[in-house]
């Protein structure tokens, strides 16, 4: 007589199997819809199926945005957790936007160190930029910091002369402040000057989306678009614990 066996455990797995390739299977659709509707100039990276409200969230460059199953519609904004008031969205945004820092090319940057310099910070910074100057200025009174300035002249080719003019220069960083802070402007760069850095530079932050200046890059890898106070940058660099 031949015994029958029953895995209960076998229909569940089967089941979580089969769940897994629907889901799986409608995100791609989605993705391939979109990209149609959207078109290549919006290339649609991921799409991936969110634990609230049967929404699909859809990755697109470095921004997100919602819709439906059909992908007949689509929903800009951030969604919020009502119990506990979290942006999901930003704290999304801000994970996938994080850079390792140990990947940033250092030695592309102006750098600066300050007292023990035992905290660290890199910026992209464009010569031109008014909130950079604020921002630059705001440094003044932080203590104990390494700064790496990526010279990123994002504003014109006013901005890209400049920043050959202060990369060619004998000390990057005390030009850099004398002009942000100064406005005192580096000598004209010499011929023999190679400035193969300054492509480099604005390559990666292509590569990083680096859409604006300033953008402040922490040890931890996060990342804050746009100038901000003493206060704030102090108590950011208090949570940061690099990784």
């Amino acid at each position: 007589m031949i015994k029958t066996i029953r895995f209960p455990w076998l229909v569940l797995v089967l089941c979580m199997f089969s769940a897994t390739a629907v889901a799986q299977t409608t995100e791609a659709k989605l993705k391939k819809l979109l990209q149609g509707r959207l078109g290549n100039e919006q290339p649609v990276e991921s799409v991936t199926k969110t634990p609230y409200g049967g929404l699909y969230e859809v990755k697109v460059g470095n921004e997100l945005v919602y819709t439906d199953a059909e992908g007949k519609f689509v929903l800009i904004g951030h969604v919020f957790d009502t119990e506990t008031s979290k942006d999901l969205t930003q704290a999304k945004l801000d994970e996938m936007n994080k850079i390792k820092f140990s990947d940033l090319p250092l030695d592309l940057a102006a750098k600066s160190v300050k007292g023990s310099g035992k905290r660290v910070i890199a910026v992209f910074e464009d010569p031109n930029c008014g909130y950079c100057k604020r921002f630059r200025k705001s440094l003044v009174e932080v203590k104990d910091l390494t700064v790496y300035t990526f010279m990123y002249p994002v504003l014109g080719d006013d901005s890209l002369k400049k920043v050959k003019n202060l990369w060619c220069t004998a000390d990057r960083a005390k030009a850099w402040d004398d002009w942000m802070i100064e406005g005192k402007a580096a000598p004209a760069a010499a011929e023999s000057c190679s400035t193969a850095a300054i492509d480099k530079v604005i390559e990666m932050g292509k590569k990083y989306r680096v859409t604006g200046t300033p953008t402040i890059i922490f040890a931890d890898g996060s990342r804050i678009p746009g100038a901000i106070d003493t206060k704030t940058l102090e108590n950011k660099l208090a949570q940061v614990k690099a990784p």
